[in-house]
């Protein structure tokens, strides 16, 4: 008879399937067919990070990250339009001297 080989999952996978459970609402078998995974798999690594507590500590750092990312994106955002702003100006100045110039 032969073995079926052991599956192996990464801890990001792991961590988005139980996130799946939590964050989505799903029942464990719902999201475990999703998956194309077993639902007792899912549910031994939902009991490890109700245990550890892991799961509750990275999204407590997510939420702290968000505001920074947002931040980050408004800077970004900011700078643009700056940008953008320099340009018009130059090109109103630009184009004023022109007017100028045809008006003599």
């Amino acid at each position: 008879m032969e073995r079926l080989r052991r599956q192996r999952y990464t801890r990001e996978f792991k961590e988005e399937a139980v996130k799946m459970v939590y964050n989505e609402k799903l029942q464990v078998a719902e999201a475990a067919r999703r998956l194309n995974i077993p639902k007792e798999t899912l549910m031994n690594w939902i009991r490890k990070y109700e245990n550890t507590g892991d799961l509750a500590d990275r999204q407590r750092k997510e939420e702290v990250k968000e505001p920074e990312a947002e931040l980050a994106r408004l800077k970004r955002e900011l700078a643009k339009k700056t940008m953008e702003c320099e340009i018009l100006k130059k090109a109103t100045a630009y184009f004023a001297k022109e007017s100028q110039r045809g008006a003599r």
